[in-house]
């Protein structure tokens, strides 16, 4: 068989990771892997190639993707998905793997009602937004980007007795800026999933100024759109000088982390077993208890992603 991989929409560290894997694996297996240049737009456009084993060397340390992304307005209109497809067959490509989250996926399900694709889904996104996965590949590098970043600033909030307000990326999902907070004692967390109830917030935070407390860090994320009136409010109900810091793109870059590169193996090689083994599908490769499974894509982009109820829980034992 001729397997196709591609990407589409925001990148994730460990993309390259499942990139590579999925074209040594092909070849492994005796199948033709090709690589899907720049997204749904290089679907439309037939940027579609032929892989080999030099295509995909030396990429497992770099952030990103080799075969790039992109978003495409083009795909919403039926004559570019029907150019889409009519490219996959001219290829002779009998399967695909989708590298993406959720506009990627549902992209990924009309194209199937309306075409007998054989695709898989592997969720990427660092929002870690999707329904049906514990885990998409990128989070861990993206929590590790954010947990240096609070680390240090929590150097210079406590050496300058201020308040620092960090914005983190989710778009409306509060999963980074709720581990990030647990995991680096932040005093505030601000997510969308939860109203934040900020009259508890200042007469906790009052009680442990009156007894020691110099500096506070809150971190907020972006789908509140509450990181101006945190910091706000941070100066002018506590009197602490207030700085901001978005870590914005960042979080998405750098080198991933060896986590995010056997899940991308691991994601890719679940992704491959079954396109060979089926004349039709339209699965996405998910992760729950330790464990790889499929789930329809009908019901991963008709239902909502919640943030587990334990970790919301410990947001209470923040300190």
């Amino acid at each position: 068989m001729a397997l196709a991989i591609m990407g589409s929409g925001g990148d994730a560290p460990g993309m390259n990771a499942a990139i590579k894997k999925f074209v040594d694996y092909c070849v492994d297996r005796g199948e033709e892997p090709y690589l899907i240049y720049d997204g749904l737009e290089g679907l439309i456009d037939d940027r579609i190639k032929k892989a080999t084993h030099h295509d995909v060397a030396g990429i497992l340390h770099r952030g990103g993707a080799v075969i790039r992304s992109s978003r495409s307005k083009r795909f919403f209109e039926y004559e570019y998905r029907k150019q889409a497809y009519e490219n996959l067959k001219k290829n002779g490509i009998d399967g695909l793997v989708v590298l993406g989250g959720d506009g990627s996926f549902r992209a990924m399900d009309r194209m199937s009602h309306e075409f007998p694709l054989n695709f898989v889904g592997i969720p990427t996104t660092i929002d870690n937004d999707i329904y049906g996965t514990e885990y998409c590949l990128g989070v861990d590098t993206a929590l590790n980007t954010i947990r240096d970043a609070l680390d240090k600033i929590y150097d210079t909030a406590s050496t300058f007795n201020r308040a620092f307000v960090v914005e983190v990326m989710g778009r409306e999902c509060g999963y980074l800026a709720a581990i990030s907070a647990i995991s680096s004692g932040a005093e505030i967390c601000a997510i969308p999933e939860v109203d934040i109830n900020l009259p508890v917030i200042e007469k906790k935070l009052r009680y442990e100024i009156a007894h020691g407390r110099r500096y506070v860090l809150a971190v907020v994320a972006e789908g509140t759109g509450k990181t101006g009136a945190i910091a706000e409010w941070l100066e002018e109900n506590l009197g602490f000088e207030t700085r901001v810091t978005v870590l914005g793109h960042i979080q998405r870059g750098g080198v991933p982390t060896t986590y995010d590169r056997m899940m991308g193996f691991e994601f890719a090689v679940h992704a491959i077993d079954h396109l060979l083994e089926s004349e039709r599908s339209n699965k996405v490769v998910v992760w729950n208890d330790g464990e790889f499974g499929l789930m329809e894509i009908d019901d991963v982009v008709s239902n909502k992603y919640q943030l587990n109820p334990h970790h919301l829980a410990m947001l209470n034992l923040l300190d």
